[in-house]
Order: structure tokens, then sequence, then C-alpha cells
């Protein structure tokens, strides 16, 4: 096991660190949403959060069993769910193995944040555990919390905010206090994350749904307040599941639904509408902001692949083209200037 931890660790470095995964992200979700399952419509995620603290492992172990066996495609948990820097572990650690195995006996995912150690460092970090068990992404929290420096030795920042090409979709994650800080989110949407998982101490609330709403991903969290929040790629609050002892919340998202500005697409829509009126629908118009959400009406369709096809552009694609065009036309990066000035 160890063993296997520890390559699957090394190669999903060597992969951030060359810069793999989001130039083929495109290409991986047409193929993801081709295999889709019989009679299954869209790109669907069944996603498990638990949302709890003051629970020993073996007690989260067997509520993770009960739930995988229930079927899952994501299950989630906590910010330091064992206690805040009590048990450091290694990527090979107790928590680690016990996850991974329920993980593969279930075949599904699983974020699982731990207080790690790596030689004399310790990091406060997500750890995706794929279908298999492996360990395939690892996020070392950007924005640690003051107290977190007052431990000895203190924790490291982290440096990079990785996006997972999972089988169902891209990945990313956040943790905690980076719910403050804009930079780690754009940098996610900048690799074309379509779910991020936030485990927590706290809840956050609308600066989540300020994320979704500006980046166009769903977050689900995952906290010790006894919420579990699901927010949509509109940045409404679709899920909100509550208890002063561990909150179980369950939600299929699909990830093939693609949000549109009406700006260039109102005639591409219109068209891809008339010609597959048994295909695509125009799930939802947001009229102020001007928006629009297509999605998949039947199995073995995608939208967005449909979308693609008829010309329409998402919008976060419009809004990063439309800040990369005038820039130009500015002659610098506004985005990069500091001050009123």
């Amino acid at each position: 096991m160890s063993a296997n931890v520890r390559v699957a660790a090394l190669a999903t470095l060597i992969a951030l660190n060359h810069g793999i995964g989001p130039a083929n992200a495109e290409e991986a979700n047409r193929t993801n949403a081709a295999q889709t399952g019989a009679g299954e419509v869209g790109r669907p995620v069944r996603v498990v959060s638990l949302c709890f603290r003051g629970k020993t492992r073996e007690e989260i172990a067997a509520v993770v069993d009960r739930e995988g066996a229930k079927g899952a495609d994501l299950i989630a948990l906590p910010e330091t769910w064992l206690g805040q820097g009590d048990q450091w572990e290694t990527l090979d650690g107790p928590t680690i193995q016990a996850l991974s195995a329920l993980a593969k006996k279930h075949h599904t995912y699983v974020s699982c944040p731990i207080d790690r150690h790596e030689g004399d460092r310790r990091l406060n970090s997500g750890v995706l555990l794929d279908r298999s068990g492996a360990v395939v992404c690892v996020y070392d929290k950007v924005y640690p919390y003051w107290s977190e420096f007052d431990v000895k030795p203190p924790v490291s920042v982290g440096e990079k905010a990785p996006v997972y090409q999972a089988d169902f979709g891209r990945v990313g994650m956040a943790i905690c206090f980076d719910a403050n800080f804009p930079e780690g989110w754009q940098r996610l949407a900048d690799q074309g994350a379509e779910l991020v998982v936030w485990p927590s101490a706290y809840s956050a609330g609308t600066q989540l749904q300020a994320h979704a709403l500006n980046h166009h991903f769903y977050i689900v969290t995952a906290t010790q307040s006894g919420d579990c929040q699901v927010y949509d790629i509109t940045g409404e609050r679709i899920l909100d599941e509550r208890s002063d002892d561990l909150a179980v919340a369950r939600i299929t998202l699909d990830l093939d639904r693609g949000i549109y500005h009406q700006n260039f697409n109102i005639g591409p829509r219109d068209k891809l509408l008339k010609e597959h009126p048994d295909d695509v629908l125009q799930e939802k118009w947001l009229d102020r902001e001007q928006w629009f959400v297509l999605k998949a009406k039947r199995p073995g369709v995608s939208a967005r692949e449909l979308a693609r096809q008829y010309g329409l552009e998402e919008l976060r694609d419009y809004k990063t083209r439309s800040r990369r065009e005038i820039d130009k036309k500015r002659g610098w990066p506004f985005a990069q200037k500091t001050g009123a000035g």
C-alpha cells in the first residue's frame, strides 16, 4: 500500500510540475461525456459531503463505508477532522491507508484532509484518493490561518492550486481560510476546474457563493460546523444540510451543464435548440445577468459539446477572452497593476 501511495503521489507531483492535465481537459471531458452510462443524462457525479467534529478515525471510516456502499463518485471530509495539529501523518499514514481501502472497496473518490508532515515540514493538506485508493492529488493550504503558525514547527504555506482530471471531470480544492482570497479561486478557474471541494472548520457562506458565481464551478463544502452546502455554477446555493452531530448530504451534480452569456450566443443558441429539440434544453435564463444554462435532455448527448459545435462560447471563456483582448487594447494587463493610479 505505502509503495503504491508513494508512486501515485510522485506521479502526481511530476504531472503538476510539468503542467500535465489542463491542455487535455477538453478532450478528456468529451470522452467522459461520450462514456456516460446507459440511461444517464449529462455527466452526473454523485457527491457525498460529511460535516462533523469530534469523531474518531474509526467512527468516520464506518460512515464512509456505509455511504460508499450506497453508491458515490466522491465523498468529502472536513478540514483537520481528527483535531488540528493533534495527529501529523505522512501520505502513507493510518488515515490515508484506512480511507484508501474504502475508496477502493466502493470504487469512489475520497477527499481526505490531513495534518501532514513531509520531512521537517508541516502542511495542512487536502488529499484526493481515486477509485483504486491511490493518492492522485495533494493540495497544501495556500493561506493557513494565523493559529497554524503557532504550532512548532509552524505550518508551511502551500504554493500551488492543482486541478485533477478525474474520470468524471476536473476537480480542484481550497481549504477554510482560502475562502477569503480570490486569487486561488481564479487559479482553479484558469485550469478548468468544474468542481471545487472546500473542506473547512467554518462555513464561509456568501464568500463561497461569490466564488461559484464568478467562476462558474460547483463548490462542495465539508465543514466542522455541521452544515453541508453546495453551490451551483450560477452561484445559487442548491443544498444546505445541517446537524448538531453528523450531517450527511447527498447530491448529484451534472458537470455537462453549461453556462453562457447572451452576448454573441443568442443566434447560435436558437439554431442549436431548433435543430436539436430532443437533445438539449435551456434549463435556466437569468434575466438580470443575461446568462442562460443549457443541459442535455437524453442519454448519449453532451450539451456542452453540441454548444461548442454550434459556436457558443462558455461564460468563463468569454470573460477570459474579453479580459485578454481588452488588455491588449490597453497595452498592459490591468489585473497586474497595483495602486489607484
